[in-house]
């Protein structure tokens, strides 16, 4: 007989911050909600609709509250990424990423049954497979040509080649028009705000050429939809964007806090990874229990560690990620302080949050010193 064991939750409402389980990954709520309220007055009050990004995130609770302060739908980056969040009600889901082949076909007709669906496309051949499928299972999908504006990655880098795309969707009568897809992911973290600037625009004045090229043949292009966290204040001022596409801005992860910001825009770290300090057997040398299965460090180790009972910066840096591992460094020479060290709570800010919330299950979303709500990742592991 084989007992069914389960490992017990890393935390519950009403549980004190000091009890959750470590590795944890944490929101603390008043700048989350400060956050997501800040960028949704700021879309309104320069009259663009704002789509997040759920890859950043992937928690239908949090699409929810993003739908709920004003969002016109949200965007996700693989079509498997979408279910959980039309299954949740999100009605309306923008894939704002290509995609080819029999299996993926199946999947986005099957969603365009229960969601309005846009899709981008850079190859007529797309077109065609896609319009086909959507035919035959009776759906009507919006797509939306990628156009180059700097990333140099997908999307077509001419008119002819746009034209072409255009002219094969009208052809399609279970494919609609949708506008164009012009995002420029390498300008978002260009740390310093005038270069960062610079490129925004240069983005803005691409996708602005691809709009009147599609004018001058007679076609309404009434959504150009793109841009990120990094750029939105020079997005929204452009006049060219009608939808702004960010993600991070609800967590502001350390890469995009290493930012220059304006004070209008600056918005608060919101994500943080709850750690135990577990070995200080070493002189001089601590280790917790975030590594690389805990902590995506694409973007970098975190940069501050802060004690978790008083949240003051802690004299200790990370200087190594292994699987489960996280060695600190202790920068600060006091009595017995390798002793002090065992068992104590720390937290940073992760570089990145979109791999690094694909790694947990759920948010652990906290008020002062207390648990309020749990939320799970439900598309976490999505990636098809």
């Amino acid at each position: 007989m084989f007992l069914k064991l389960q490992a017990p939750a890393v935390a519950k409402p009403g549980d004190p911050l000091s009890a959750v389980g470590t590795p944890a990954l944490l929101i603390d709520l008043d700048a989350f909600d400060a956050n997501l309220q800040k960028i949704s007055d700021f879309a309104a009050d320069h009259g663009v609709a704002l789509r997040p990004h759920a890859k950043a995130h992937k928690s239908s609770e949090i699409a929810k509250r993003q739908i709920e302060a004003g969002a016109v739908g949200i965007c996700c980056q693989k079509l498997s990424e979408a279910y959980p969040f039309a299954a949740a009600g999100i009605a309306s889901i923008h894939i704002s990423n290509e995609f080819v082949g029999a299996g993926k076909i199946a999947m986005a007709v099957e969603l365009a049954a229960h969601v309005r669906l846009s899709v981008c496309v850079d190859s007529v051949a797309q077109v065609a497979e896609l319009g086909a499928a959507a035919a035959s299972a009776g759906v009507r999908i919006d797509v939306l040509p990628e156009v180059d504006v700097g990333q140099g990655r997908c999307g077509v880098n001419t008119t002819e080649a746009l034209l072409e795309l255009v002219d094969a969707i009208a052809a399609r009568t279970a494919l609609r028009f949708g506008g164009l897809q012009a995002y420029h992911g390498g300008a978002q973290h260009i740390a310093v705000h005038a270069e960062r600037k610079l490129a925004a625009q240069r983005a803005a004045e691409l996708a602005s050429h691809y709009v009147q090229a599609l004018h001058a043949r007679g076609i309404n292009c009434d959504v150009v939809t793109g841009g990120g966290t990094g750029t939105i204040e020079f997005d929204a001022a452009s006049g060219v964007y009608t939808e702004l596409q960010p993600g991070s801005y609800l967590f502001m992860d350390a890469h995009y806090g290493a930012n220059q910001w304006t004070g209008a825009l600056r918005l608060r770290h919101s994500l943080y990874i709850a750690s135990t300090i577990m070995s200080a057997a070493r002189s001089g040398v601590a280790v917790c229990d975030v590594g690389l299965k805990s902590l995506a460090v694409d973007s970098g180790l975190p940069r501050r560690i802060y004690w978790q009972n008083d949240g003051q910066e802690a004299a200790l840096r990370y200087t190594a990620a292994n699987d489960e591992h996280g060695v600190l460094q202790v920068t600060e020479t006091m009595p017995n302080v390798m002793r002090e060290l065992l068992g104590q709570r720390i937290f940073f800010a992760p570089g990145h949050c979109d791999p690094t919330a694909n790694l947990y299950d759920e948010y652990v979303c906290f008020r002062g010193a207390q648990v309020e709500q749990v939320w799970a990742i439900d598309a976490r592991g999505l990636s098809r």
